[in-house]
């Protein structure tokens, strides 16, 4: 039984303790020999929820929930809170909006703190994301609440929604979005406004058509307190998810590579990259045990530099 049929044969108590292990020795053997198996082995699709403060992120993902599972399809959730500045650990307020059986083993809600870094997602959501996708049919990060320009969900995600608040802006507040170059979906939450949000929508087909793009996003409007358009939503991402195609291998390779960059920039700076260029971390199966071994190398590189000196 390999360590990846180990944390599926576990069940919840076994996810959650594979990812704190992620969280807490990313870098042991055991850790990156997890890793490099889910990475080979995705089950299901990350969705990237991502939208302003108050747009209704939350309200809409435990509906999600409850329609994918409706479904007979599993389902994960990464929410990336705020940190708290006492404990540097995720704040969960959100996460009390969200009504799940804990005896299902097919629905898995896991907090997450962004702590330092910026752009709506924390460092470790891909590799929780690497994992989970090979457990489960669908994922959903749902990021801390971004402005104008963060877009490092699509750093995650297979495919991309965004959240527009009905009222949130005119044409030109929404092009000033640089996250609307990215979404697959956008959508227009709290749609029981009525005429607030059809004005919405309607600000946001003429923001699109100013786009440089030959495939712009999907726009749908939703209310997670009413239930109007929730099955329509479900039934795009579920439907979307099970259709990509061969493209979504190239931006699972993208998508670590530049991961695998950061890791080391965030441990050695620019040089790092420099002095590791050679390196080659995405050869063969093990990209994650790569990586291990890489650190291990450039940090004695470095050490041997500063005792040179």
């Amino acid at each position: 039984m390999t360590v990846l049929d180990q944390v599926r044969k576990g069940g919840k108590a076994a996810v959650a303790k594979a990812l704190a292990a992620i969280e807490a020795a990313p870098e042991t053997s055991e850790t990156a020999a997890l890793l490099d198996a889910a990475y080979a082995a995705p089950q299901g699709s990350v969705i990237g929820l991502t939208g302003p403060p108050g747009v209704g992120k939350s309200s809409l993902v435990d509906r999600l929930i409850q329609e994918v599972r409706g479904r007979d399809q599993s389902i994960a959730v990464i929410a990336v809170d705020p940190s708290s500045k006492v404990s540097g650990g995720a704040l969960l307020g959100d996460r009390t909006r969200f009504t799940t059986d804990p005896d299902d083993r097919g629905i898995f809600v896991r907090s997450m703190a962004a702590r330092s870094r910026l752009g709506g997602i924390a460092d470790l959501t891909y590799p929780s994301s690497v994992l989970l996708r090979s457990l489960y049919d669908l994922v959903i990060v749902e990021t801390v609440g971004v402005g104008q320009s963060e877009t490092a969900v699509t750093q995650v995600a297979d495919l991309v929604v965004f959240c527009a608040q009905p009222g949130s802006g005119d044409a030109l507040q929404f092009m000033k979005a640089g996250i609307m170059e990215v979404p697959d979906m956008i959508l227009v939450t709290k749609a029981d406004l009525g005429p607030l949000a059809r004005q919405t929508m309607s600000d946001l087909r003429g923001a699109l058509s100013l786009l440089a793009t030959n495939t712009p996003p999907t726009r749908m409007q939703c209310s997670a307190s009413q239930y109007p358009g929730i099955y329509e939503v479900a039934d795009w991402l579920l439907d979307r998810s099970t259709s990509l195609d061969m493209s979504v291998n190239a931006r699972h390779r993208a998508q670590l590579q530049e991961w695998l960059s950061d890791q080391i920039k965030d441990r050695f700076g620019r040089a790092g990259l420099k002095v590791g260029e050679n390196l080659d971390l995405m050869a063969g199966q093990t990209p994650f045990s790569n990586l291990k071994f890489a650190l291990k190398e450039l940090q004695m590189r470095f050490d041997e530099a500063f005792a040179s000196h």
